[in-house]
């Protein structure tokens, strides 16, 4: 087994040398850290293989060649060499079996975790949940779009950035329950080992423990549709002190937006704040598809620019904006978008580009749609 051990010495030293983006990396768990020992174990013994193997052909090619006069041997069988390069990869195959299987048992243990987060996936965004509290919000693309269009020089984390990441504790064991409102997305984050399917009304199951704080960037590693690029991951992993403040701070934020959107409904916002508010939201959500200038993309996306729906029905316009359309690309913004944010962007494409309904929506009237009153 020396010859096993040297090589296996060799691998690691070379991985620890050169840092190569064509190796795996070790990561930031303990999980992580047995995915590479168990790689660079395989690929110590598929290098010990090809050397014996190309070492036994050449070395037989070199001594035996017909200008030193060698004679072919004849013969048609042996049982021992038979036996022998039956027995040996069965030998080797169980070796590699053995870490294998414990790795991926292990992988798979999402049993007693300390906490729970339900992530699901939706054209082309993160919603996190965090199960055990009533914290909740979407992560989306942060990288500008003008990063994008190639106006700007690209940033260092270039389409890796999110304006909410997901925030964990280190020294935790943290289960995510995987899912997705839409198509098959996939939640990976190469530092934890995790990748699975985000696949819609079914939950997979993955952990991590992290052990040290800092942040984690993956992305959706399965073809999800035209922005399947901008879906990228961010994990923030934070000491647990340093964690429960940021819970405590974000369960504060939300109980204030909760008490915001009651008193928002006894109020009515003016058609120049629901026009700025409007078109901000418009430009974060919805330009992507119906363009900045809402004309849409013909056979794709329809123009909210002069349609029917827009100019005339109110209430349709709301709803599909809160619950999105069956079967088409419009994904559904209630959960994502505030009362206020939803009266807001209906209000805009009601009034922009020359639609001028003078409609004024009011987060009163979007409650009501909301809950069917």
């Amino acid at each position: 087994m020396t010859w096993f051990f040297s090589a296996t010495a060799f691998a690691e030293s070379v991985a620890a040398t050169e840092n190569s983006s064509l190796n795996l990396r070790r990561g930031a768990t303990d999980i992580s850290g047995q995915v590479y020992d168990l790689h660079m174990l395989m690929f110590a013994i598929c290098v010990v293989i090809a050397v014996v193997v190309f070492g036994v052909m050449f070395t037989s090619m070199y001594l035996h060649r017909k200008s030193r006069g060698a004679k072919p041997a004849n013969f048609h069988e042996n049982v021992k060499v038979e036996i022998a390069w039956t027995v040996v990869p069965f030998l080797i195959l169980v070796f590699m079996a053995v870490p294998a299987a414990n790795t991926l048992i292990a992988m798979e243990d999402t049993t007693e975790p300390d906490m729970t987060v339900l992530v699901t996936g939706s054209q082309w965004k993160w919603h996190y949940k965090y199960m055990d509290s009533e914290v909740e919000y979407y992560s989306l693309l942060a990288t500008p779009r003008e990063q994008i269009e190639n106006k700007f020089s690209k940033g260092e984390n270039y389409l890796l950035e999110v304006d909410r990441p997901l925030v964990i504790p280190t020294g935790q064991k943290v289960r995510f329950l995987i899912t997705s409102d839409d198509v098959i997305h996939s939640w990976w984050v190469p530092d934890f080992a995790v990748k699975k399917d985000a696949n819609p009304g079914f939950i997979n199951e993955a952990w991590t423990k992290v052990n040290e704080p800092g942040v984690y960037r993956g992305q959706c590693a399965e073809l999800c549709g035209k922005d399947h690029g901008y879906m990228p991951v961010v994990v923030i992993a934070k000491e647990p002190a340093e964690y429960e403040a940021w819970m405590s701070e974000q369960e504060e934020k939300q109980r204030k937006a909760r008490e915001e959107e009651q008193r928002l409904l006894a109020m009515s916002m003016s058609m120049d704040e629901l026009m700025k508010e409007g078109e901000r939201v418009y430009n974060a959500t919805c330009a992507a598809c119906h363009m900045p200038n809402g004309e849409g993309l013909q056979g794709v996306f329809p123009a909210l620019k002069g349609s029917q729906m827009v100019l005339e029905d109110q209430t349709a316009h709301i709803d599909i904006v809160l619950n999105g359309k069956t079967g088409t690309a419009m994904q559904a913004f209630g959960k994502m978008l505030s009362l206020k944010e939803i009266a807001a962007v209906v209000t805009y494409e009601r009034n922009a580009w020359g639609n001028n309904t003078g409609d004024i929506v009011q987060p009163k009237d979007v409650n009501a749609v909301a809950t069917g009153q």
